[in-house]
C-alpha cells in the first residue's frame, strides 16, 4: 500500500501471498490543484466493452425486417421498442441506447470462388477489424487491427492490462477450421495487428485470477484454495491500515467494493465444486470455473468487466458471447432449437420467430450489465455514463450467411461522446467500418481517417431534417 503526502494514489494496491487488489476511485485520491485535475482526467477516460453475437439478428431478414424485429419504425429520437423487437427486453435504458442500422460487413464475404461458403469462418476475424481474412490453415493469418486494440493502443497503456479479452463458448480448436481457415479467424475478435490475434479467457477463475493476481503461483494458488481462504484474507492488514486513513465515505465505498469481489468468488467457488462433485454437467469438457447456465456465466462475466473497470485494471474489454456454428440450446428463451439451426430459418415466419426468441434472450442478458455500470459511481457520476458498449455482428441475415443490413447497437453515453435515444439508420450501402470511424474521432482520434473499408463517416447524432424553406421540421 502507498500513501503519497495528504492523498492516496490512484493505483493503491493491497498486497498480501501473491494477491494483488486494486482499488476503487475514492476521495482520497483527488488531491487540490493541478494533481487533482491530472486525477478527475484519469477519471474521464472512456471505457470501452466490444460485444460480438455470431448469427446476426431475426430482424435481418427481410420479413423480420418488416416486422419490426430490429430496427424500430421510427428514425431519429424516441423510437418505440415493440414487444417483438429484440431489444424490447431493454427498453428501460432508451435513453442510453444508440440503434444504428442497415450497415454492412462486406469484408466477410467471399471474395474469390475459393471462400465461399466460408462465411461463419471469417465473420468473427471481420466485426472489429472489417477487415478481410486471409484464407490459410497455416501460421501465416492476416487480417487487419481491430476496434478495440486502436483504443488499448492510445487510452490503456496506463492501466495493468492495456485490453481484456473474454469469451463464453471453448475456443480451443487448435489448427484449422472448415473451409481452409485458420481456427485463430473464428476464436478472436481482438487482433493487435494484422497477424496477432488475441487469445480469448472463457473461465471466471482465470479472469479472476488475473485481476487480483490470487496466488503469485500454482503452489500459492493451491494453498488457498485448499485452506478455503478467500483472497481478502490475505490483504485482510492492509486493509484494515487503510481503512483508518480514510473518511467515512470512502470507508463505506471500500466496503461495498470488497464484499462485491467476496460475492463474485463464492460464486466462482460454488460452480467449482459443482462441477467436480461427480454431478453429470451440461458441458463436461468446459473448465470446472464455467458454469453449465449461460445466464450464470454471463453474469460472472459482465460482474468481472464491471470490477475491472470500476478499480481501473483496464479500461478495454472484447467480449464474445458465443461461437459461429454453435448448437447451443437455450431452453430459457423458450425455444428447443440449436442456436445455428434456429438461425437457418429458411425464410419460414414461424422459424423466423423461433429464431427470435433466443436473439432476444440472449440479448435481455445486458440488462444485468447495464444496471451493473449504472450503480457502479466514479466521482460524480457512473460507469454506464462514461462507457460505449459496442454490441453487433458482423452477420446480417445468418440464413443467407448474409454481411449486408447488419445489427449494430451503441449503450452508454461515452462521456458524453453519445445522445442516446436515437435511431440512426444508414443509406444503403454504408459500411459498419464508417460507424466505427465515427465512433472512434468521436472519441479522441482525431487524426484518424479510415478504419477497415471505411468510405468516409457515419455520424451518431440527430440532425433534425430541414424543411423545404430551409428550417427545421
Amino acid at each position: 500500500m502507498y500513501i503519497s503526502g495528504k492523498h492516496m494514489s490512484r493505483r493503491t494496491m493491497l498486497r498480501g501471498m501473491g494477491a494483488t487488489v486494486a482499488l476503487p476511485l475514492l476521495d482520497a485520491m483527488i488531491p487540490a490543484g493541478r494533481l487533482g485535475d491530472r486525477t478527475r482526467r484519469e477519471m474521464d477516460k472512456t471505457r470501452l466493452v466490444c460485444i460480438e453475437e455470431v448469427h446476426g439478428a431475426a430482424g435481418c431478414n427481410e420479413w423480420g425486417a418488416e416486422q419490426g424485429l430490429f430496427a424500430p419504425a421510427t428514425v431519429g429520437k424516441d423510437f418505440e421498442l415493440e414487444p417483438l423487437n429484440v431489444l424490447y427486453p431493454l427498453r428501460k435504458w432508451q435513453d442510453y441506447i444508440t440503434i444504428i442500422s442497415n450497415t454492412d460487413a462486406r469484408m466477410a464475404e467471399a471474395f474469390n470462388s475459393e471462400e465461399i461458403g466460408g462465411d461463419h469462418f471469417r465473420s468473427t476475424a471481420v466485426f472489429l477489424t472489417q477487415s478481410h481474412p486471409r484464407q490459410t490453415q497455416g501460421s501465416d493469418v492476416y487480417c487487419g487491427v481491430s476496434l478495440d486494440q486502436l483504443y488499448a493502443r492510445r487510452y490503456g497503456q496506463d492501466t495493468a492490462l492495456p485490453s481484456l479479452q473474454l469469451c463464453i463458448e471453448r475456443l480451443d480448436q487448435a489448427g484449422g477450421c472448415w473451409y481452409n481457415y485458420h481456427c485463430a479467424y473464428t476464436d478472436s475478435i481482438s487482433w493487435a495487428s494484422p497477424t496477432e490475434p488475441l487469445p480469448m479467457i472463457q473461465d471466471p477463475r482465470a479472469a479472476f485470477d488475473l485481476l487480483f493476481g490470487s496466488g503469485g503461483s500454482n503452489a500459492e494458488r493451491t494453498i488457498r484454495r485448499r485452506t478455503n481462504r478467500s483472497i481478502l484474507d490475505w490483504v485482510a492488514a492492509e486493509v484494515g491500515m487503510l481503512k483508518r486513513e480514510l473518511g467515512y465515505e470512502d470507508r463505506q465505498r471500500i466496503d461495498g467494493y470488497l464484499q462485491n469481489i467476496r460475492e463474485v468468488e463464492r460464486r466462482i467457488e460454488r460452480v467449482e465444486n459443482y462441477s467436480t462433485s461427480g454431478e453429470l454437467r451440461e458441458l463436461p469438457e468446459a473448465p470446472s470455473g464455467v458454469p453449465d447456465s449461460f445466464s450464470e456465466h454471463m453474469k460472472l462475466m459482465f460482474d468481472l468487466q464491471v470490477l475491472a473497470m470500476e478499480m481501473d485494471m483496464t479500461r478495454v474489454i472484447s467480449f464474445k458471447t458465443g461461437r459461429d456454428a454453435s448448437s447451443r440450446m437455450f431452453p430459457e428463451s423458450g425455444s428447443s432449437t440449436p442456436f445455428h439451426s434456429a438461425s437457418h430459418h429458411g425464410g419460414n415466419e414461424e422459424s423466423v420467430l423461433d429464431f427470435n426468441k433466443i436473439c432476444q434472450y440472449r440479448m435481455s442478458m445486458l440488462d444485468y450489465f447495464l444496471e451493473r455500470l449504472e450503480n457502479t459511481t466514479e466521482g460524480d457520476s457512473n460507469l454506464l455514463e462514461k462507457s460505449v458498449v459496442l454490441w453487433g455482428s458482423p452477420m446480417g441475415d445468418s440464413n443467407l450467411h448474409n454481411h449486408r443490413r447488419c445489427p449494430l447497437v451503441l449503450f452508454g453515453k461515452g462521456s458524453g461522446a453519445l445522445e442516446g435515444n436515437l435511431h440512426l439508420k444508414a443509406p444503403d450501402g454504408t459500411p459498419m467500418a464508417n460507424a466505427f470511424l465515427t465512433l472512434l474521432r468521436d472519441l479522441g482520434f482525431d487524426d484518424l481517417s479510415s478504419f477497415g473499408d471505411s468510405t468516409g463517416e457515419f455520424a451518431l447524432a440527430y440532425s433534425t431534417p430541414l424543411t423545404t424553406d430551409g428550417k427545421s421540421s
